[in-house]
């Protein structure tokens, strides 16, 4: 196993246990590295889930420019689902589209296909190497690129920067 990825997995499970726990008390703490320092050897041991991660300042920066982005997408596409909910008359075309993306590593095309999916009005289906299945709550676009531009491509840019 990969140093790297042996270290990206090991704080990521750290800092999930103590998000989870909610504590830093030394029990708490203990057990967290405990776990952390042992999942990674018994579920990575071939993991390639991280090496296009980017650690550079440009990435780091791109990394927090994305959580903006996501948050903003997530509360305009909650707005949205709120407006058809609330008034039955707006048209739903709902519809399942394909998408491309220009992501190359595994760990970029899974983050976009889970921040589809955790936004109201989207579902991902199935991912096949770059092309993406969506459920889409109301379908503006049937081809592959009207789609992409609507569904993929903001996130995809900064994706792109952090995991190429």
């Amino acid at each position: 196993m990969k140093f790297k990825n042996y270290l990206i997995m090991f704080i990521t499970l750290m800092v999930v246990w103590l998000l989870l726990n909610n504590s830093v008390a030394k029990e708490i703490v203990l057990v967290g590295l405990g776990l952390s320092l042992v999942l990674p050897f018994l579920f990575c041991g071939k993991c390639d889930l991280f090496n296009h991660f980017k650690v550079t300042p440009k990435a780091l920066i791109y990394t927090i420019l994305y959580f903006f982005v996501f948050i903003r997408e997530l509360v305009k596409a909650n707005w949205d689902v709120v407006k058809r909910v609330i008034s039955p008359k707006l048209p739903i075309n709902p519809g399942i589209v394909e998408v491309k993306t220009v992501l190359k590593s595994k760990i970029g095309r899974i983050i976009l296909a889970n921040s589809i999916t955790l936004t109201p009005g989207t579902l991902t289906l199935e991912m096949v190497d770059d092309t993406l299945f969506i459920h889409w709550i109301d379908v503006q676009s049937t081809d592959i690129e009207g789609a992409s531009n609507a569904i993929v491509r903001t996130f995809e840019k900064y994706l792109e920067e952090m995991y190429g």
